[in-house]
């Protein structure tokens, strides 16, 4: 079943994963993406505000998408998003870290100029297995509405 826009209320929609993230995993993403010291080098990392290898903020954003994609964006009416409000890194993604996606809808609302669709605001949030949270994320997509619904 697709799911559309009456399909995202403003509530909690949803919590997706585990997704079990490895040392080498982290280690790859940041020598082809961020290749920051914090992100490649164990003793760097450790003397790092960080204190600890961690994971690139971008990466964990693109396990954010991986988690939404498999979780609900499939199998959505998704038209595309006109970008990202806000992402903010709070805590590091750690080597062995098992992360859980929060989404909550903030705003939906119909288009006014694009009746046939309308547009969900939501707030992702990633926790690691202790329940802290490591990155959160608001951004609206455009989804189309279901027929017979305008």
């Amino acid at each position: 079943m697709t799911l559309t826009f009456e399909d995202f209320p403003p509530g909690r929609f949803g919590t997706f994963g585990p997704r079990h993230v490895t040392r080498d995993e982290i280690l790859a993403f940041a020598a082809e993406f961020d290749p920051q010291p914090m992100h490649l080098d164990e003793e760097a990392a450790a003397n790092s505000m960080l204190r600890g290898l961690s994971g690139s903020g971008w990466h964990l954003c693109s396990l954010m998408m991986r988690m939404m994609a498999d979780g609900f964006i499939t199998r959505a009416a998704s038209l595309g998003s006109p970008g990202v409000d806000e992402v903010r890194w709070l805590s590091p993604l750690r080597p062995g870290d098992d992360l859980m996606l929060d989404v909550d809808v903030l705003e939906a609302r119909a288009s006014k100029s694009r009746p046939e669709l309308g547009i969900v605001k939501f707030k992702c949030t990633v926790r690691n297995a202790k329940g802290e949270a490591l990155c959160e994320m608001t951004s609206p997509i455009l989804i189309k509405r279901r027929e017979g619904a305008v």
